[in-house]
């Protein structure tokens, strides 16, 4: 039996048996709500829609499915032109292999070249079909520049002109909405191209090999990249100043340190300790690459529920992503990434809250509904949403993603509330219903920059993540521990799909809760805010 049939073989026996403990019969007919969450999950994570890949066929045909749920519903159209559509161009680029190089000069002109897929993948420019550049490199810790800190793994070196080479996230020691921010890859870019960096090699240490295989992400080197393209032409976020990215292999990583004044077990060792000192590494690199660039476009889907009175014009917006990775690699003979629990099931909980909202009385606030494209390639459609609303003005966000249903649970997971006051709304819909709120349970995955709600937030818009929970309805089975597996084992993997179990009455408890705190948020006459102190508020908060 492999792993992938033994992970859900125990998932089944768990539901089973918290089924036949349950008060009620295990013959039940589900309620209304859980129906409807599943046949949403059915279509959605479907192989007729291949993965629902942001710009592609299977992507169309399931905004149509949302936009026409909406309708359904009576909710108003708000995208653009009158449509339930809001449009994205976006610039794709797609890794080639050929003329692919990634090759060490040593003093004496010693040359080594790693190879493609196994040691490293080059980054993707796109400012151009084909680049090439020599340079020295520099390793910069983690390369994090934190003033008010008092950190900077940039001490004591210029990487003016040269290649800077580090490793991921942010130190442990950093408090951690810190820590979140300065883990970001947009953060640690915009800091590369502040100090004249050319380039940029992002090094794998075992924790990432542990969290996250290398050869498992590698094998989807063919997956496109995309950004965003203003309506004046302007590509967002491409840092065309670095002109040449890599990331290495944990087995590779090692050569980057054969001249330098540290080996690369010393300073694993270092970096374990929270020690990162920045040094020369002796070495030139030549980096090339060269990626097909291709225009396309893509669309939330967006739909409002009016409000009344002189509130109306705020909006609480609502978010999920519609869009996963689509075809891949091949696995096990199966090559369709369907995306049931990323993130068909949070679709499917955002349209079940959006018919449960439009049931209650009128709010004094707007709600807008937006399942969003482009979440899997960097955030897109929440970015062009929280940069452009199609409505009024959006005073808090509430995101749903992926909150891996797999055994009953009594509780939920909302990442980011000790930032905004939208915390006394969640705790009072969450106290009504019966429902425990569980703190983060893995801090250090940095999720409150990880998804959707972080577009909000850096536009200063307070804003929360609803995950799923970890406390499970029968204390003998450890939910989160099953959690972590199907991260280990079926994230981004075509066994993400509905061969695994869903939890469909968690799913419509999560739908009900939801709908009952954008109730209390849009009914409320004090609009939500940063709580005093808090760093994502003095950071972004003036930037509504």
């Amino acid at each position: 039996m492999t792993v992938r049939h033994r992970f859900w073989v125990v998932c089944l026996l768990v539901l089973a048996v918290s089924a036949c403990q349950d008060d009620v019969p295990t013959a039940r007919v589900a309620s209304v709500a859980e129906r409807a969450v599943e046949a949403d999950v059915r279509f959605l994570a479907d192989d007729l829609l291949e993965g629902r890949d942001t710009g592609s066929r299977g992507h169309e045909i399931a905004s149509r499915y949302v936009a026409a749920q909406f309708q359904a519903m009576g909710l108003v159209p708000a995208g653009d032109d009158g449509t339930y559509f809001q449009r994205l161009d976006l610039l794709q680029a797609v890794r080639v292999r050929e003329q692919s190089r990634f090759e060490l000069v040593a003093p004496g002109n010693k040359k080594r070249r790693l190879k493609f897929q196994d040691d490293y993948l080059p980054g993707l420019t796109f400012e151009q079909a084909a680049i090439e550049l020599t340079a020295p490199m520099v390793f910069v810790g983690q390369a994090v520049q934190a003033p008010e800190l008092e950190y900077d793994d940039f001490a004591g070196v210029d990487v003016h002109g040269k290649i800077a080479v580090s490793f991921g996230n942010a130190p442990a020691s950093f408090p951690g909405d810190e820590r979140a921010y300065y883990a970001s890859t947009l953060t640690k870019a915009e800091t590369l191209v502040r100090l004249g960096a050319v380039g940029w090699i992002q090094l794998s240490d075992p924790a990432d090999e542990e969290r996250r295989p290398w050869a498992r992400g590698a094998a989807n080197w063919q997956q496109p990249s995309m950004r965003l393209v203003e309506p004046d032409g302007n590509v967002l976020d491409t840092f065309p100043e670095l002109k040449v990215r890599a990331s290495v292999s944990p087995a590779a990583s090692a050569l980057l340190f054969g001249e330098a004044e540290r080996s690369w077990t010393d300073v694993l060792e270092s970096h374990q300790r929270g020690e990162n000192r920045a040094m020369d590494l002796n070495l030139r690199v030549t980096l090339a690459s060269r990626q097909v660039l291709t225009r396309l476009s893509s669309h939330n889907v967006v739909a409002r529920l009016p409000g009344s009175g002189p509130l109306a014009d705020q909006h609480v917006a609502l978010t999920s992503h519609l869009d996963h990775i689509g075809i891949g690699a091949e696995i096990a003979g199966d090559s369709l990434y369907n995306g049931a629990q990323d993130n068909a099931v949070g679709i499917a909980i955002l349209l079940e809250t959006a018919r449960q909202a439009a049931s209650l009385p009128t709010l004094r606030r707007s709600l807008v509904f937006v399942a969003t494209t482009g979440e899997e390639k960097g955030l897109l459609g929440a970015h062009q949403f929280a940069r452009h609303p199609t409505v009024g003005r959006v005073i808090a966000n509430l995101n749903m993603d992926m909150p891996v249903l797999l055994v009953p649970t009594k509780d939920v997971t909302p990442i980011g509330l000790e930032h905004t006051s939208l915390a006394s709304a969640v705790k009072q819909a969450a106290k009504e219903q019966g429902v425990v709120l569980s703190p983060d349970p893995a801090p250090d995955e940095n999720t409150f920059v990880r998804s959707d709600q972080y577009a909000f937030i850096r536009r200063g818009i307070p804003s929360v993540y609803v995950d799923g929970g970890y406390v499970a309805v029968d204390p003998k089975h450890d939910a989160k521990a099953l959690q972590q597996e199907f991260l280990r084992t079926h994230y981004h993997q075509p066994s993400d799909d509905l061969r695994l179990p869903v939890v469909w009455s968690d799913a419509a408890r999560m739908a009900r809760l939801n709908a009952r705190i954008v109730e209390l948020v849009a009914n409320n006459p004090v609009n939500p805010r940063w709580k005093d102190g808090d760093f994502f508020g003095r950071r972004f908060g003036g930037g509504r």
